[in-house]
């Protein structure tokens, strides 16, 4: 079992930027890929992004140019690098990790707790 740490999360303003980390409790080196969802109340979680243990690198249409997947591996975080905000990315947004499967949108097996990101003035 995986525990993801999630942090970063808040309130910033239209346009603003946000910066999310999420640190495994084992090896980042370990984990063959890492990725951000988020979800509206109502809605289907919602695929972000997804970097895997080589560095490769995949977004959703609607944040692409605007949010930045990356990891550290000595620091054992990976990040989410959120600019140019808009209201339609308030979400709880959550760190997943362990691919399990070939495509960027096959399921996760762990989940970070969510946090909520809120884009409002």
């Amino acid at each position: 079992q995986v525990q993801l740490l999630e942090s970063g999360g808040g309130l910033v303003q239209p346009g603003g930027s946000l910066k999310l980390s999420c640190t495994p409790s084992t090896s980042i080196l370990s984990i063959n890929a890492m990725g951000w969802y988020r979800q509206v109340p109502g809605n289907q979680r919602e695929y972000v992004a997804v970097i895997t243990g080589r560095g490769l690198s995949n977004y959703a249409d609607s944040v692409k140019g605007r949010f930045t997947i990356s990891k550290d591996n000595a620091e054992n975080t990976m990040y989410l690098q959120m600019d140019s905000l808009k209201p339609e990315d308030t979400a709880v947004y959550y760190c997943a990790a362990g691919l399990m499967g070939d495509t960027w949108r096959a399921p996760m097996m762990f989940w970070g707790q969510g946090m909520q990101v809120t884009v409002s003035s």
